[in-house]
């Protein structure tokens, strides 16, 4: 199984990707690891999470990472959580694993 396949899921219109995130990292990074127990993909923000600051972030890094709009990402869960659950517009799956494996650390 490719790594990180856990970790996301699909419907026709989106994907989403169960994230483990660490806000007040000292350097922002994605994907950074996977978590084995959580089943998710570990995220680094370096933004504090103050004031929806770190969420902003992580819509900005994932938006960037995947070459999407910032639009069509959002937090669909965890908004006050490290556990947070993301959803990609016009992604598919594969897309996605593409992606996430051209940029293992």
């Amino acid at each position: 199984m490719e790594p990180y396949a856990d970790a996301i899921t699909g419907t026709a219109d989106r994907i989403t990707i169960l994230l483990d995130v660490t806000a007040g990292a000292r350097r922002t990074a994605f994907p950074a690891g996977y978590n084995e127990w959580r089943k998710s993909i570990r995220c680094q923000i370096a933004a504090p999470a103050v004031d929806g600051r770190a969420n902003r972030a992580i819509i900005h890094l994932i938006a960037e990472t995947f070459g999407v709009p910032r639009a069509d990402v959002s937090i669909v869960s965890g908004h006050t959580s490290t556990s947070k659950t993301v959803a990609i517009s016009g992604l598919s799956k594969q897309e996605v694993l593409e992606i996430l494996s051209a940029s293992q650390p």
